[in-house]
């Protein structure tokens, strides 16, 4: 099942894009942000590649690349068939490192790094096996899928065997699923209509496009003042109507108490969810918030800072998050993900990505595509995040039609960008830095 090509190579690239400038993706507490990514070409012996990314906001994507490379060992002179038949272990030599798991363990720079190999490794075997990373994951045969995923710490909640008979719930009648992800897509909803820095003519604007192009859910920031979140929440929703949906991010700006107060004054403007209200380790104040917000039918939707499958399951178990935003990029990469979508099924709990950052949208388009063909089996409850940046810059880039994501064909995990690009924006020495 598994190609026998051996990976020769492992280069990263440090790429950059200003977007600081027009501040696209400002938020209450990242008011600048330079969309970033640590980009991996693994090459193999035939030379085929494989590549990969975890993103971040710009200063810093250096220490990640230092990591990645500090994670090359473990990679190179390996084959794609002796990684995926025994992946489990492969995976933990990554993230249970005797050294370098003081510098997490799987949390952080070293879980970022982790993420962009990863992602890079199954980018490699999916084009390999001429499909796109979403098939190429449902097709995996229940039992061998689940003896790749790392389950440590959480067989107090869900047992093997029990996500063993789950999957082969989903496998049994994908066919009908593809079927229809292929006439109608996955729904998403718009998030780059409301960034704090915008001018409220701006949001107008964008809000009066999207309306015209279909989109019935769109995502405003919230948290800098109370007045500027009244006014901005009123000026969306007298232009989006009573019944599309309106979703709130404050990215983690309050206390536990200011989240419960700022809230209940915006309530009125029938907010779907407030998205990261409190710092993104505090489960038990989620928890608060969440109970607090219940009454008045607003959910708590967070995961995209969680760190890893362990703070998932405690949101999870203590009805923390009502919304499981999980990131293509901050937890361990593909199987990580695959075990908190397992999860968020056990515990009844949508998931809906987060993808606000670039090539986050051709990522996580994938992981929706198996939520509901192989895990979940529901489209009706979930959506996926969808932020209108920098998808030129890839060379299979995340589609939209009708306000739904389509099913993407080609093979991999559509995380190749453009050689154009790599070469403008990498960081010093990319052309636009120079200039």
């Amino acid at each position: 099942m598994f190609s026998k090509e051996k990976i020769v190579q492992l280069q990263v690239q440090d790429v950059r894009y200003p977007t600081s400038k027009t501040l696209d993706g400002s938020d209450s507490v990242h008011t600048d942000p330079d969309y970033s990514v640590a980009y991996v070409t693994l090459t193999t012996d035939t030379g085929a590649c494989g590549y990969g990314i975890t993103f971040t906001l710009g200063a810093g994507t250096d220490v990640v690349v230092k990591a990645i490379e500090l994670l090359k060992r473990k990679v190179v002179d390996k084959s794609v068939h002796d990684i995926f038949t025994n992946y489990r272990a492969f995976y933990r030599s990554l993230t249970q490192d005797s050294q370098m798991r003081w510098l997490g363990p799987e949390k952080g720079i070293v879980h970022l790094a982790t993420a962009a190999v990863t992602n890079a490794v199954w980018d490699l075997a999916a084009r390999l096996a001429n499909k796109p990373l979403w098939r190429f994951v449902v097709d995996i045969p229940a039992e061998d899928l689940v003896v790749m995923i790392d389950w440590s710490y959480t067989s107090d909640v869900i047992s093997e065997r029990e996500i063993v008979e789950m999957l082969k719930e989903g496998q049994s009648n994908k066919g009908e699923r593809i079927k229809e992800l292929e006439k109608d897509g996955y729904p998403a909803y718009i998030t780059s209509v409301g960034w704090l820095g915008y001018s409220d003519e701006k949001v107008k604007r964008l809000t009066n496009e999207k309306l015209g192009e279909g989109w019935t859910a769109f995502k405003m920031k919230v948290g800098v003042s109370q007045e500027d979140d009244m006014r901005r929440a009123e000026l969306i929703r007298s232009l989006i109507g009573p019944d599309n949906k309106l979703m709130m991010d404050a990215n983690q700006i309050w206390d536990v108490k200011d989240a419960i107060t700022r809230m209940k004054q915006l309530k009125k403007y029938n907010p779907y969810w407030i998205e990261e209200p409190t710092s993104p380790d505090d489960v038990d104040g989620h928890a608060q918030i969440s109970q607090a917000l219940r009454e008045h039918n607003i959910g708590v939707a967070t995961g995209e800072m969680c760190q890893n499958r362990v703070m998932f399951k405690q949101f999870l178990k203590l009805h923390a998050m009502q919304f499981c935003q999980i990131d293509s990029c901050r937890v361990g990469g593909v199987t990580e993900v695959l075990a908190i979508m397992v999860l968020a099924r056990k515990f009844g709990v949508p998931v809906v990505p987060h993808a606000g950052g670039v090539g986050l949208c051709e990522l996580v388009r994938h992981y929706s595509m198996i939520d509901y063909v192989l895990i979940s089996g529901k489209i009706s409850d979930r959506m996926c995040e969808y932020a209108e940046h920098l998808h030129e810059h890839f060379t299979d880039e995340a589609e939209i039609k009708n306000a739904r994501y389509v099913l993407p064909y080609k093979p991999g995990f559509s995380c190749e960008m453009k050689k154009e690009a790599v070469e403008t924006y990498n960081f010093p020495d990319g052309s636009y830095w120079k200039n």
